[in-house]
């Protein structure tokens, strides 16, 4: 049966030799000096084709002109596109979260007055997991302003956190969950009470096992707080008396609303977050403009209780001049805070009852958002604080010092 046309036929012979590459290869471009001159920017910007770039870069190790030329706009091109730090956006998340709630709202949103709270959490959280082993133990040093003195506790990054967890458990008491101190829960609830406690019951010094309750226990505040509030979320400020934020918080001395301790200890976990990013040389940005704006507006509606605070200590050099009924208008210094999250308060002088007055005001002081919020937290002196000052000089002294003595451990 005669084979197919399409069949080969075993003659015996060796098979032929492959042809080598090298012929089946277009041949190289062969373009004269002017033309490849006027290639050398397209190729700085890559944007020759292949033929063409080979032939500039053969031409570069030939001719020294071009090739000076052709670095000098290499380093032009690199010039347009600067190198770009490798960090995430602080800010990504909260953007991706706002647009992902614009596009399908949570069945139980978290309340207005939480959100900061929930945001520097999870920013901490995210600095956390970029730190190695052996920084949880990398020193970091707590300050904070007590009578009229800055004062300080030397601990560890693990250290920090687990002062966190500590007072953080003031929250979680108030609402019903969990103590982390167990059984060594001091008497006196104060912040550094607690935290001291944790630490002496602690077998060994703190490691980067606490963070995990630290980040179970935040996550277990904010999804209470949602559900207590039953999608109430979007009160404005004068109603957020509504559901879970009619509680109030107990931190020894004194007591803050739920909505404000919340502010409180978003406050506290940025600053903290700080000192730990210092402690470790990682950068570390201040809250999102709007959250910030609400942290210094706590701190300026506690200043009035804290100027009083300091009159019954006897450290303050210019006591109430006048009495003023609750109510009444009387003495008050303007707070202006300049910058993201910025805004002007009417601080009231001679009674935390008074009702501050435009009228009757005394003196006027302008700070930088994250400055007033370091000499909140006891990062810097009042003495230090770069503080623009017009006016009665003894009550701006006394209102700065009396946002210092906000701080605490």
């Amino acid at each position: 049966m005669p084979l197919p046309r399409s069949s080969v036929e075993d003659t015996g012979l060796p098979l032929p030799l492959p042809e080598p590459a090298a012929a089946l290869q277009p041949a190289p471009l062969v373009l004269e000096h002017r033309v490849l001159k006027a290639l050398l920017g397209a190729w700085a910007l890559a944007a020759c084709s292949a033929e063409e770039t080979a032939a500039v870069e053969e031409h570069l190790g030939d001719c020294g002109s071009c090739a000076d030329e052709a670095l000098r706009l290499r380093g032009a091109v690199g010039l347009l596109h600067p190198a770009e730090s490798l960090d995430l956006d602080p800010t990504l998340r909260t953007r991706v979260l706002e647009g992902c709630l614009d596009r399908r709202p949570p069945r139980i949103p978290v309340p207005e007055w939480a959100t900061p709270y929930d945001a520097e959490t999870a920013r901490l959280d995210a600095l956390l997991q970029d730190i190695g082993g052996a920084e949880w133990h990398a020193p970091v040093r707590l300050r904070w302003f007590e009578g009229d003195e800055s004062t300080s506790r030397r601990t560890t990054v693990a250290g920090v956190i687990a002062h966190l967890l500590s007072v953080d458990g003031l929250v979680a008491v108030a609402l019903g969950l969990e103590d982390p101190l167990g059984p060594a829960t001091p008497e006196e609830p104060t912040p550094e009470a607690r935290t001291e406690a944790y630490w002496r019951a602690s077998h060994f010094p703190p490691t980067r096992s606490v963070r995990g309750p630290w980040r179970e226990q935040s996550h277990n505040l904010v999804r209470t707080v949602a559900f207590a509030d039953g999608g109430t979320s979007r009160t404005s400020e004068a109603e957020r008396g509504g559901g879970s934020g009619r509680l109030t918080v107990a931190y020894g001395e004194f007591e803050l609303p739920l909505s404000d301790s919340m502010l409180d200890r978003a406050f506290e976990c940025w600053v903290h977050a700080g000192d730990i990013a210092e402690a470790v040389d990682y950068p570390y940005e201040p809250p999102a403009p709007r959250h910030l704006h609400r942290m210094i507006d706590l701190a300026a509606r506690m200043l009035p209780g804290s100027l009083a605070e300091r009159r019954r200590a006897g450290l303050s050099n210019a006591p109430a001049r006048h009495l003023v009924a609750a109510g009444a208008p009387g003495r008050s210094l303007r707070l202006e805070i300049e910058g993201s999250g910025g805004g002007e308060w009417l601080i009231p002088l001679d009674s935390p009852g008074a009702v501050a007055s435009a009228e009757r005001e005394v003196a006027h002081v302008a700070l930088d958002g994250v400055e007033f919020c370091r000499l909140a937290a006891g990062h810097v002196s009042p003495q230090e604080a770069a503080a623009g000052q017009d006016g009665d000089r003894e009550a701006i002294r006394d209102v700065l010092f009396a946002a210092a003595s906000l701080s605490r451990m």
